[in-house]
């Protein structure tokens, strides 16, 4: 059945729109991540303006990440002082990354730019990650123990000056990461529509030594924020947030992610994190397929608006 997506301009199965929801929820719920890196890129690839993928993209994953900050708020999972550092840097990088996006999409460079920064970043984490889950599976076949975080450990970053404390993660760093961190979040997120869930929680683990058990928690909530932010700005500056499309991909998410929890329980660690890693790097191979094969259509027609 063929639905009309009025600020995408264009027919899309209804059923396929709705079998995307469920497929990425599975995913996310599964692999514990916001989704937005693998849910853009599979509606740019069934035809749907990038502009209008990235936009619409930032009200799924901000719908998707309320119930799971109250799940996690519930279980005292969240170090909220971190979360609202976090954000200052967050809010300030969303802003940053509308207005490049506006600037980008009035010079016509948006989808280019989109693709490219989709590849870059999806090959290169997506070969960190398969390479570092084989490690640790090979360590596990080998009868070593897999360390992702030693206690106590530190890095160059804890050298920095302007230091905080902060007691539930049990951490004593400077504001400047802190802050940096949430300005790359913020400015990714707005720019491409990922919530940056699988960029967040290894930066808080392997630059900051948060604990694994607040990580998750206090991610969610700076997706929250960044990406509801987004939507605003991205209704607000460039009109291009299709509702009855982000309506279909959010009641297939959420019923997707409630089986890709369960899934997920009965795997191992280190092979969750292998698929997770060969799906990004997937998914980012694709994007360079699409840039290197010619389209079978080498013009398109697109209204601008600046006619009188």
């Amino acid at each position: 059945m063929q639905i009309y997506l009025p600020i995408a301009d264009l027919p899309v199965n209804m059923f396929l729109l709705f079998g995307m929801g469920l497929a990425v929820g599975f995913i996310s719920g599964m692999f514990g991540i916001g989704g937005g890196f693998l849910m853009t890129p599979l509606l740019i690839f069934i035809g749907i303006n990038a502009a209008v993928s990235v936009a619409t993209v930032s009200s799924h994953i901000a719908a998707s990440s309320a119930s799971s900050a109250i799940s996690y708020w519930r279980r005292n999972a969240i170090d909220m002082p971190l979360a609202l550092m976090l954000l200052a840097g967050g809010i300030v990088g969303t802003a940053g990354g509308v207005w490049l996006f506006t600037l980008l999409r009035s010079a016509d460079l948006l989808d280019l730019v989109i693709a490219m920064s989709y590849v870059i970043l999806l090959v290169a984490v997506g070969v960190m990650m398969v390479s570092e889950a084989v490690r640790a599976i090979m360590r596990t076949y080998q009868g070593y123990p897999n360390v992702l975080r030693r206690p106590g450990s530190h890095t160059w970053v804890h050298g920095l000056p302007f230091k905080v404390r902060f007691k539930r993660s049990k951490i004593y760093v400077s504001a400047i990461p802190v802050l940096g961190i949430g300005f790359i979040i913020g400015f990714v997120g707005a720019l491409m529509g990922i919530g940056g869930g699988f960029l967040l929680v290894p930066m808080l683990i392997y630059f900051l030594r948060v604990p694994t058990g607040t990580v998750i928690g206090t991610s969610t909530v700076l997706t929250l924020v960044t990406m509801a932010s987004a939507t605003v700005m991205h209704a607000a500056t460039n009109q291009l947030v299709d509702v009855l499309l982000a309506a279909f991909l959010m009641v297939g998410g959420v019923i997707g992610a409630q089986f890709g929890a369960r899934a997920g329980q009965r795997m191992k660690a280190e092979r969750l994190r292998l698929l997770l890693g060969l799906l990004v790097l997937g998914v980012g191979i694709r994007f360079a397929l699409n840039l290197l094969v010619q389209p079978s259509e080498l013009f398109s027609i697109r209204f601008t608006g600046d006619a009188g």
